[in-house]
């Protein structure tokens, strides 16, 4: 029989920094007092130190192995079909932080914002980014809430949720701005005992720029700047704080075409319509999924491993080449990763591009498209450099958008080179990867690891 804890839990407010390292730290003023006044330790993330596999960890004390999530996306095998970015917390296998809460205090409450893997969770607030999908191809910025009456709310006191400043081009800290007001009005008019806060603005110029850029070091302290209202508020309350993150962005200078290694070699194949190629991963032998550093290899003949193995280990830029026992050494032994997954060296990444004629690539791979790429593409923060027409085509879309009509804000550009930040692997030491902070001193010392953080959690808010 589980003992019920009668005594109102301390109220917790964790807030997932993007980003957040050692280093950052030495220019978030704000945060950087939170952690002298309590403490701190190394956090030690998984493989992939990437948002979805990262969270789930979190919020489930599992490795990927067990709650399935290996990466922001994978092949679905059962649909033949290579989807990132899902939204249905149905997809993360394992007992959930807020489950384990119930059973100690019934009636625990938790809000979700903004944090992955949100609809469908059982949590009692729910904010997640959700566009609009118009039946003529339009896509306007929106979200999704529970209750539903929160959207009203939300957008009636803050504006419509900025999804198009959350990824893109156009990203910047409106989005975390508007993610902190929604995370104080929801404090303040529902009083969760869990509020989950998600704060992307860290990943955008650390990825445009790398981490060392003086551009990047601004939006650490302007994202701190940002947040002094909400810390200021939960000291108040008396509510503790832990801040913590995924993962640390590191400098990179090469991209790695695996699915165009995998397609000279005649393992990748595509097709065409309308004069563009698209992946085609049921008749493929072998593709990647990439994904930042990481790229899930999905073989589908036991036969053809050697020659998969052959052609990548002489790819420059791949550092481990991870079989069954490398993924199992590793926790990421699950039905969902690649046969193979390839670990790129500190200072590569891996694009997703399989086309070999950029005059053959889908007119999705110069938007905005999360849903539709086969692997995640950082390219999507810059607008096309090379083009000198490049803002004229945005604007002109942007008016066709405003008019009601059909546009396409076709301004991503096709060469990876300008990336300067990614992650994904673990990192090779503390100061460049992620970090917990906590309000409470002595709460946390040396180093914590991804899957100990939903005990913490719970010791923290008394019901461990």
């Amino acid at each position: 029989m589980t003992a019920h804890s009668t005594a109102a839990p301390t109220p917790l407010l964790v807030l997932d920094v993007v980003g957040l390292t050692p280093r950052l730290l030495d220019h978030m003023p704000h945060l950087r007092a939170l952690s002298r006044a309590g403490s701190r330790a190394a956090l030690g993330t998984v493989l992939p130190a990437v948002t979805c596999a990262a969270q789930s960890t979190f919020l489930t004390g599992a490795h990927p192995a067990e709650h399935g999530i290996v990466g922001n996306g994978w092949y679905f095998r059962e649909l033949g079909d290579v989807l990132l970015w899902r939204q249905h917390n149905g997809l993360v296998a394992g007992d959930k932080l807020w489950d384990a809460a119930r059973r100690a205090h019934p009636g625990y409450t938790v809000a979700n914002i903004c944090w992955w893997y949100a609809m469908g969770a059982d949590t009692d607030v729910t904010v997640t980014p959700r566009p609009i999908y118009y039946s003529d191809g339009r896509k306007e910025p929106d979200c999704y809430t529970r209750p539903a009456a929160l959207h009203d709310e939300l957008t009636a006191e803050f504006g419509t949720f900025p999804l198009f400043r959350f990824w893109g081009p156009g990203a910047d800290l409106t989005s975390s701005r508007w993610i902190i007001a929604a995370t104080r009005h929801i404090i303040r008019t529902r009083h969760p005992d869990l509020t989950l806060c998600y704060l992307p603005h860290l990943d955008y110029d650390l990825q445009r720029h790398g981490p060392d850029d003086p551009r990047s070091l601004k939006a650490a302290g302007d994202l701190d700047r940002a947040l002094a209202p909400l810390l200021a508020d939960a000291r108040a309350e008396g509510r503790t704080v832990v801040a913590l993150s995924e993962y640390g962005i590191t400098p990179v200078s090469r991209p790695v075409d695996v699915n165009r290694a995998l397609r000279r070699a005649g393992l990748l194949e595509v097709h065409t319509q309308d004069g563009m190629e698209y992946l085609d991963p049921m008749a493929s032998r072998a593709f990647a999924v990439a994904d930042h550093q990481i790229a899930h290899v999905y073989v589908r003949r036991p036969e053809d491993l050697d020659a998969v193995r052959a052609v990548l280990a002489d790819l420059p830029g791949i550092e481990q080449l991870l079989d069954d026992e490398g993924k199992k050494a590793h926790h990421l032994d699950h039905p969902r990763s690649g046969e193979l997954v390839a670990v790129a060296e500190p200072d590569a990444w891996f694009t997703y591009y399989y086309w070999l004629d950029d005059a053959r690539a889908p007119d999705f791979a110069r938007l905005v498209e999360i849903h539709r790429k086969p692997g995640y593409d950082p390219v999507e923060l810059f607008m096309d450099p090379r083009d000198p027409y490049v803002k004229v085509k945005a604007a002109t879309a942007l008016a066709r958008k405003k008019l009601g009509m059909r546009y396409r804000m076709a301004v991503v550009p096709l060469d990876p080179s300008s990336v300067r930040g990614s992650h994904g692997r673990l990192p090779t030491s503390d100061d460049d990867g992620p970090l917990l902070i906590c309000s409470t001193p002595r709460a946390v010392t040396g180093r914590v690891a991804a899957a100990e953080v939903k005990s913490l959690l719970l010791d923290l808010a008394g019901l461990g």
